[in-house]
């Protein structure tokens, strides 16, 4: 194994490959065998070749079984990454790696970590397939005389702003690559994927794409959803090779093998922080509406009112121009802008930045029933926390049980008292609202 570095490369004759690809730039290894491999490396390097065959070594994270023990064939705690591909796909299996992959620190190996990546993977799939079934028939070359609609001429709000935040992911993602913060990338695209591109992105512009009417505004909405993929597929390419590889291959103007197809580079042209910050604004004010809605166990298919409020008319206008986003996701019948009737009363409240938010829910929930079940649920959360604490109060459990036991204890109690404080404030709101 000592001389892998060119034996691979068809040492002792001159292949053009080991020209080329010798000395490398990088090992990645363990911490746990530098003298036994890497160093042995090194040496037979310098002697048949005259030259180091690397000059840089990631140390990465050694991979422990679930109780935090090294893994031996002795001990009967391997286990095997084959059967692991088998149950969660090999894209989940290598991602999760990556995202394991911080220098200097061991991890446990969790199934239920590697099955959220597999989620991560499926909801990729799924966001492209619904992207190929809305670029059917989609040409990426403007039609002939079709200059007006360049995409990149005028673009939307929302156009901006997710080409803006793509800019900030590649940036991102590079300087972790290159400093071989692996864990960092992964989450940096992670986060960016699940929680803009697919949660919000996707949604905003599906009036767009399904408005066949509105010729010009679909394609430029296409144009820039293409766009946005195909530097999204190839961001996780060395993450998900298999499954961004398959997909690739179905996405329009694509040529050749995404393994061979530039990473993306910033385009500082498109940076554009004030559309950044309007999306803020827009995507809180949604996300409060769903959180009333959810607090109040306001039934999801109900459609509700809802007034805002401000002193600051910008954060108004703003809000107005994305009437329609704010309808849709919120599912609200009638948005009101700072209406002359002031406040209604008997409304639930949220704040966003200087925004008030109000709901009115006479005639949506039943007060006195929702006050009801609110009481059990108290009860018999109540006397679960106080089980919990009990038993973190007992030194022989705390002594005896192993650390992973108490840590899950602790965490589950912790979980359990967040929910009672919020089920308290909750039920405080509900109060009010009965007067």
């Amino acid at each position: 194994s000592a001389l892998w570095p060119f034996s691979t490369l068809g040492w002792p004759t001159e292949t053009p490959e080991l020209k080329l690809f010798y000395p490398t730039s990088v090992l990645v290894t363990a911490f746990d065998i530098l003298f036994f491999w890497v160093a042995r490396m090194m040496m037979m390097g310098i002697h048949f070749m005259g030259e180091v065959p690397f000059r840089e070594v990631y140390i990465h994270a050694l991979v422990r079984d679930p109780e935090g023990q090294k893994m031996s064939k002795s001990k009967g705690n391997v286990i095997d990454p084959l059967e692991l591909m088998d149950k969660y796909g090999t894209d989940a299996f290598r991602f999760s790696l990556a995202a394991f992959a911080a220098m200097g620190r061991d991890v446990r190996l969790s199934e239920e970590r590697i099955a959220g990546y597999r989620n991560f993977a499926n909801k990729v799939w799924n966001a492209c397939r619904f992207t190929f079934m809305n670029l059917e028939g989609f040409d990426p070359e403007p039609p002939a005389g079709g200059a007006d609609l360049d995409p990149y001429e005028k673009l939307t709000t929302v156009e901006a702003w997710i080409m803006s935040r793509l800019q900030q992911v590649i940036r991102e993602t590079r300087k972790s690559l290159d400093t071989y913060a692996f864990d960092q990338a992964a989450n940096t695209l992670y986060q960016f994927v699940w929680h803009e591109f697919c949660d919000w992105y996707l949604e905003l512009i599906k009036p767009q794409l399904y408005d066949k009417e509105a010729a010009a505004t679909r394609r430029q909405s296409q144009s820039v959803l293409l766009r946005v993929l195909s530097a999204v597929l190839r961001l996780l390419h060395p993450f998900t090779p298999f499954m961004t590889e398959e997909i690739w291959q179905q996405l329009p103007g694509a040529q050749g093998s995404i393994m061979v197809a530039p990473y993306p580079q910033p385009e500082p042209q498109f940076d554009h922080p004030e559309a950044e910050a309007e999306m803020n604004l827009v995507m809180a004010t949604i996300t409060a509406i769903r959180n009333i809605r959810g607090e109040m166990n306001v039934p999801p298919g109900t459609q509700v009112e809802v007034f805002l409020h401000s002193p600051e008319a910008g954060a108004i206008e703003t809000l107005n121009r994305h009437r329609q986003s704010i309808q849709i996701l919120g599912r609200v019948q009638d948005l009101h802008c700072n209406s002359a009737a002031g406040p209604p009363a008997a409304a639930a409240k949220a704040v966003v930045e200087a925004v008030d938010i109000f709901m009115p829910l006479t005639g949506i929930i039943d007060f006195t029933e929702e006050a009801r079940r609110l009481d059990r649920e108290l009860e018999k959360l109540g006397k679960e926390v106080n089980q919990a604490q009990r038993k973190m109060s007992n030194e022989d459990f705390l002594a005896k049980a192993p650390a992973e036991v108490v840590a899950k204890e602790q965490a589950k109690l912790q979980a359990q008292t967040e929910k009672l404080q919020k089920l308290k404030s909750h039920r405080e709101r509900i109060k009010e609202l009965m007067g």
